[in-house]
């Protein structure tokens, strides 16, 4: 049997069985001897895994179809389904969306890396596909005719000769009688003739936002519920020494405290102290009163001072070479302009607006868990690992989830729900991290860069060298950089200038690094597109025009890497054009406005935005307009899709503007909104969302527009000022002009 991950062939198939009462189950299954007997139980199914959702169709004519991804307000729970609704030729408004839980026979269940669509696009439409031929062959044995005088609309079968229709629900129990078709007699929809993917359709769980319906993590109630706070060191790597717990056990509403040794997992179960009370206000409050001798040690020397130290001095010590390209001495040596600069960002936090937390009962049988959790998978692991059982004793419902970004790929919070929930006697309970938690324990910040930067254009004004020293952090140890803190050696501009070379410094940190939205593009999209745009107007060059004139047309460029990705310049140069066109580049504007430019090629999506900002003599900002032009290939919800765009957007410009995490000896210095602001509604630029509908196969779009936004908001700020924002947040940044 093969592993959730593998990489399945053109063997996988349809399965169908008998429901109870008539109907039929269709699901997307595996191969070889997993599904040898088509005929099975369904009660056999939690044997194997398969790589797509379900399709439940009732004599009643109720048609379900089952999300089987996390749903973190990416959309997910709407345009997954939406696929195979469109390949079953059904009306998306009466289909009914369920969520699913954790379970083996669905396949992976994630969110994250934009890799939802693609990784189940085609998969999802052979399911529809496969589906709606087999009820076509149903009804074509139920009226004897062929099955190729038939056609399908909105759930129904029609024979237009005779002007005869069943709808699939009258079908449904005859079409679970009949063998499944070779996938490669099914015949998939022509794209053009869509109607249900590239519409407008709104989230399936709108009515039930909109409502205040509970329906999040932080809303789950169990009866005989019991409420959870949980205190950790302040700083990462810390232990408990000693708590007042016979005080905080005589606090209104507490039922019992207690210390947890933890694990030395810095994304699982750290040491820490527990409350178990009435309420979530209960343990909070008792909370507030806890004292808690930790041991620090581990902060020593982790300050935000003490790496800007470290990193000014890798600077002028120099080093590892990782990718060198031509002879960039000598190019330089040879340029008729050299621009130098330092670039930096700052550790970020990912501010989900729902803190995390995990509801779980601890049962004679084993453990449940209701968690928001991106990889429910690895977190069904971790808990088992934490306690010590097997993972099949460990049920995983999935919930919405406030927010993820990244935030829930890790599993912590699980961890903590599930250790605590063993000293509850039984009864379910409900762990809800405050928002200071939240903040200074973000399991994986998005880590901060230091750029070294050297630039040259020859005296044709063409980009003829570059030269990076990137310092940046490994956890612990400085042997291996930080997830998701790397920069990659095909990293633009490499591949596409001649003398280039990249070198790298890491330092060790003891604080946890990790994904966050469009990890690495997010801090890496703003140095490269500023300093580009730096060598542009030393060049005296048109920004766009020398963005242009770099990526050199349309044309492929191969990765260098054995991992790497192919750069497709044609696709790239077309949402340059696009996003300048739409947003009038070129035209004149008063003194103190201007436009700026920037792309990026991100989680296989192709962007470029244009941002219109108008800077006051007083230094007040204001970003009037940003115009986005996106190449995912096909999109598959158009209200999603353009949310998505807009939400990185609003997102990509409250984290240039506003957002920095700080540390000092160890621990994070900002503790909520007050001083890890948002961006305000009031600040809320308009924005005009322009996709290419190109024949490219589908990529995702949670993550790719948002690392664009800070250059195009810088270089815009530029054109304005004339002063060049190097670093991150650019609050801290006197945009006064005379």
């Amino acid at each position: 049997m093969k592993a959730p991950n593998s990489t399945f062939s053109r063997r996988e198939f349809i399965r169908v069985s008998a429901l109870t009462g008539g109907g039929f189950l269709l699901s997307l299954a595996l191969p070889g001897e997993a599904w040898a007997q088509v005929g099975q139980a369904l009660d056999d199914t939690a044997k194997v895994f398969t790589p797509g959702p379900f399709i439940k169709i009732t004599p009643e004519n109720i048609i379900t179809i089952l999300a089987k991804s996390p749903e973190t307000g990416q959309g997910v729970k709407t345009s997954l389904p939406m696929i195979v609704a469109e390949e079953l030729d059904v009306d998306f408004a009466k289909v009914v969306v369920e969520q699913a839980a954790l379970r083996p026979d669905v396949g992976g269940q994630s969110a994250g890396g934009s890799r939802s669509t693609p990784n189940n696009y085609m998969l999802l439409r052979r399911a529809g596909a496969t589906a709606r031929a087999m009820l076509v062959e149903a009804a074509a044995q139920t009226w004897g005719v062929r099955a190729n005088e038939l056609t399908t609309d909105n759930g129904r079968v029609i024979h237009a000769a005779t002007g005869r229709s069943l709808t699939y629900g009258e079908l449904a129990t005859k079409a679970a009688t009949l063998p499944v078709p070779d996938e490669r007699n099914i015949k998939l929809k022509n794209e053009d003739d869509f109607k249900v993917l590239g519409a407008r359709v709104g989230g399936v769980d709108n009515p039930l936002i909109v409502t205040g319906r509970a329906l999040f993590g932080i809303d789950q109630k169990l009866p005989g519920m019991v409420y959870a706070a949980y205190e950790k060191c302040p700083v990462y790597g810390g232990k408990v020494l000693r708590a007042n717990l016979d005080r905080i056990k005589t606090l209104p509403g507490v039922r019992d405290a207690f210390i947890l040794e933890g694990t030395d997992n810095l994304s699982g179960l750290v040491p820490g102290v527990a409350i178990i009370a009435d309420s979530t206000w209960a343990a909070f409050s008792a909370k507030r009163q806890l004292q808690v001798v930790w041991d620090e040690s581990a902060g020593a020397g982790h300050s935000t001072a003490d790496y800007d130290a470290r990193a000014a001095e890798a600077a002028k010590a120099g080093g590892k070479t990782i990718r060198h390209d031509g002879d960039v001495t000598a190019a330089f040596a040879s340029a008729a302009k050299v621009v130098e600069g330092a670039y930096y960002y700052p550790f970020l936090n990912h501010a989900t607006l729902e803190p995390q937390g995990c509801t779980a009962w601890a049962k004679d049988d084993g453990i449940e868990l209701w968690s928001t959790s991106q990889t429910p998978g690895p977190g069904q692991q971790l808990v088992a690992d934490t306690l010590k059982i097997p993972k099949e004793k460990v049920k995983v419902n999935l919930v919405r989830a406030g927010g993820g970004f990244g935030r829930r790929l890790a599993n912590d919070y699980m961890a903590e729900a599930a250790a605590i929930a063993l000293r509850t006697n039984g009864a379910p309970v409900k762990l809800t991290w405050t928002r200071e938690d939240d903040m200074r324990h973000d399991c994986y910040h998005r880590p901060a860069g230091y750029h070294f930067l050297r630039g040259a254009v020859d005296a044709a004004g063409k980009l003829s060298a570059w030269h990076n020293h990137f310092v940046t952090f490994g956890l612990k140890n400085t042997e291996r950089v930080a997830s998701s803190a790397g920069l990659g050696t095909d990293e633009l501009p490499a591949r596409f200038v001649p003398n280039y070379r990249l070198d790298q410094t890491i330092m060790a940190t003891i604080l946890p690094t990790g994904p966050m939205r469009a990890p690495g593009s997010n801090g890496l999209a703003f140095v490269m597109q500023s300093f580009l745009d730096e060598l542009a107007y030393a060049a005296g060059r048109d920004p766009v025009a020398f963005r242009l004139e770099l990526l050199g047309g349309d044309r492929l460029v191969p990765a260098s890497q054995p991992n790497g990705q192919p750069y497709n310049a044609g696709r790239m140069s077309g949402v340059i054009r696009l996003a300048a066109e739409k947003a009038g580049w070129g035209k004149k504007l008063p003194k103190g406005e201007g436009l700026g430019i920037a792309f990026h090629f991100s989680h296989s999506g192709y962007v470029a935005m244009v941002a219109e900002v108008a800077v006051a003599p007083d230094g007040t900002l204001k970003v009037r307009h940003v115009t986005a032009a996106i190449d995912v290939g096909p999109i598959i919800n158009l209200s999603g899709a353009e949310n998505q765009i807009q939400g990185s957007i609003i997102d990509g410009l409250g984290m240039a503007w506003l957002q920095e995490l700080t540390f000092d000896r160890g621990r994070a210095m900002q503790s909520n909104f007050h001083d890890y602001p948002l961006l305000r509604s009031t600040e809320t630029p308009a924005m005009s969302v322009n996709f290419i509908q190109s024949k490219n196969p589908p990529t995702g779009l949670g993550e790719p527009g948002y690392p664009v936004v800070p250059p195009a908001i810088c270089n815009a700020i530029f054109a304005a000022t004339g002063k060049r924002i190097r670093q991150l947040p650019f609050s801290k940044i006197d945009l006064r002009w005379s």
